[in-house]
């Protein structure tokens, strides 16, 4: 992989991914590698067992942390319930590398979502709560895979949860939830909508209406 980089795209990625000081990425080191190359390349490595995958994650290079999830995604998907259980069991105690948003994106809802979906959901609301960044992100984008079932509850408590939330990538993902949700059950969203948008943050706000009526987000946006 490393000979597979491209320094120009390795650039160009070191700034879409906000890796400046003070930055999300801060410090986060890229290889220059697109992610069709990385899911093209999972296929040809789909059979590494889940401990050889671990290692991956634990890579200072972004890339190589990114095709992490995406083999343990591949092999969740084709595991029987035991496998499942130890791809999730692995990915929970080793959150701490699931550290920008492509990986949570492409894990979360995938792994965590899938797995807790007839199970207790305790696990993402201790997340929710948790100092990091990326596990909060970790809670709230695993209930993508709820809402695609039809079921709302827990992304709109967790929404409340993180509704004052200081970062903007929560609020950019929480905003989104609640935009899957509505376009699902406008009937189930909007009570959480009315309740909450004369406090909620902006772009949480703009994100979660962002399919409504010219009219109707101008309401909102005037918090009634």
């Amino acid at each position: 992989m490393q000979k597979m980089g491209d320094k120009e795209d390795a650039r160009f990625l070191q700034r879409f991914f906000k890796t400046g000081a003070g930055q999300y990425g801060e410090g986060d080191i890229f290889l220059g590698i697109r992610v069709p190359v990385l899911r093209k390349m999972a296929q040809e490595y789909n059979a590494l067992p889940p401990e050889e995958i671990l290692s991956l994650l634990r890579s200072p290079y972004h890339e190589v942390r990114l095709f992490a999830p995406i083999l343990f995604v591949n092999a969740f998907d084709k595991g029987d319930e035991t496998k499942q259980k130890k791809i999730y069991d692995l990915y929970m105690a080793n959150t701490h590398y699931i550290n920008n948003w492509d990986l949570v994106d492409i894990s979360a809802p995938n792994i965590v979502g899938t797995f807790l979906m007839k199970k207790s959901k305790k696990p993402l609301y201790q997340l929710a709560k948790s100092k990091s960044l990326w596990e909060r992100c970790i809670a709230v984008l695993a209930t993508l895979y709820f809402i695609k079932n039809n079921k709302f509850a827990d992304s709109l408590k967790i929404a409340g949860i993180l509704l004052r939330d200081k970062d903007d990538l929560i609020h950019k993902a929480v905003g989104w939830m609640l935009r899957e949700v509505g376009k699902r059950d406008m009937e189930c969203a909007e009570p959480f909508l009315q309740k909450h948008c004369s406090v909620m943050p902006r772009t949480m706000l703009r994100y979660a209406i962002e399919r409504f009526t010219p009219a109707k987000r101008r309401k909102y946006l005037e918090g009634g």
